[in-house]
């Protein structure tokens, strides 16, 4: 719906146009059943969306979560994006991000009597699922799995960003989406997700008709509500002089306070628009969606607070927002704006000797470092 928030490449429209015809080939081969979806004797909810990340999945998962437990036996598989191991792996109280990932971790972390696996082949995953008889499964949430067509579920739910609509959106990689706008035709339940706390009767109508949804096809509107900040930490050595973080933290009392804003998720902004009304003095740390955060990244913090010459003796609150989970950290000595990290990373990308030539440091610059591959292979296609 804003400008702002919708960023199309044009110059990257020939590589969409390739993309989109090798994802429409794929999904008309499910159509025409050369390649097969497998059924399960057992309901199977999938939440998705057509772009990458951003839209929301993990909460809504959750609010599936809670609706379901405490009715049914609730088991969620994921793909587990981003961890360190291989295969089916069920989650235990032993279980880190690294080897189930961030998303099924919080998942695990927030509803532990709920069974939380990962697969990448979520048809394997749904047979040791199905296999387990303590505890036994009644319905499955498949995370992220509207493109993982080897399953058909019961019910497929899709899901799409308020400001950014898929009908304002390309394909990848000029765009964010990853296939076709037809793929909506898939869902049962539509989902317009992060909409304004105050939005009027006449967006849904506008919305509503832009969308262009079957009569088959239900369509509802979400918005998140911020609650108080978390500590990261709850406890600190008394000898930091740090501002206690035993307590929540009301967004009201923040008002006059320098925010360091950190955050490893798709699309910080309307977590900033929030925070705006509480405070102007904001600066903005943004890392990728799904980023481990390390020693080296507070280092480097600490790096640019004395290359600039800053208060170092200045409190300030550090928010960090990883997978929808708002946690408030508090440290000294750190302060950095996201422009002087973002050239710190463009030095390093230009240092990398793969990546010399123009049009894929463009591409690493903006962001689209993951889909280096898939350009390269389209390139190969071509030439």
């Amino acid at each position: 719906m804003d400008e702002h928030f919708i960023k199309i490449h044009k110059w990257l429209y020939p590589a969409s146009w390739l993309y989109g015809a090798v994802v429409m080939m794929r999904n008309k081969l499910f159509d025409w059943e050369v390649l097969q979806s497998k059924s399960f004797d057992i309901p199977i909810i999938s939440v998705g969306n057509l772009a990458v990340g951003g839209t929301g999945k993990t909460p809504h998962t959750e609010y599936l979560i809670k609706f379901l437990c405490n009715q049914y036996k609730v088991a969620v598989l994921s793909r587990g994006y981003k961890r360190h191991t291989k295969g089916y792996v069920l989650a235990t109280p032993e279980s880190t991000a690294r080897s189930i990932g961030d998303e099924p971790y919080q998942m695990h972390q927030k509803f532990p009597s709920v069974t939380v696996a990962v697969d990448e082949k979520r048809c394997h995953g749904i047979e040791k699922l199905l296999a387990l008889q303590k505890p036994s499964v009644d319905v499955i949430l498949l995370d992220d799995a509207f493109q993982h067509r080897y399953v058909k579920p019961g019910l497929s739910i899709l899901l799409t960003d308020y400001h950014r609509l898929f009908c304002d959106d390309t394909l990848l990689p000029a765009g964010r989406l990853r296939e076709p706008i037809s793929g909506k035709n898939r869902a049962q339940i539509v989902i317009v997700t992060k909409c304004p706390q105050d939005i009027k009767p006449i967006d849904y109508n506008i919305i509503t008709k832009r969308l262009n949804l079957y009569p088959y096809q239900q369509l509802f509107f979400s918005s998140f509500r911020y609650g108080n900040l978390q500590p990261v930490f709850p406890t600190m050595s008394p000898d930091t002089n740090a501002i206690s973080t035993n307590h929540e933290i009301a967004l009201s009392s923040l008002a006059n306070t320098d925010i360091l804003l950190m955050t490893g998720i798709a699309s910080p902004a309307p977590i900033l628009e929030r925070l705006e009304g509480c405070t102007k003095q904001i600066d903005l740390l943004s890392f990728d969606d799904h980023h481990n955060f390390t020693h080296r990244d507070i280092q480097l913090i600490k790096e640019q607070s004395v290359i600039n010459k800053w208060n170092v003796h200045k409190k300030c609150w550090i928010q960090k927002i990883q997978k929808r989970a708002v946690k408030t950290l508090m440290i000294r000595h750190v302060l950095l704006k996201k422009q002087q990290l973002r050239q710190k990373e463009k030095r390093l990308i230009s240092n990398i000797p793969w990546m010399k030539t123009k049009l894929l440091k463009k591409l690493c610059m903006m962001g689209f470092t993951q889909y280096v591959p898939i350009f390269l292979m389209i390139m190969l296609l071509i030439f």
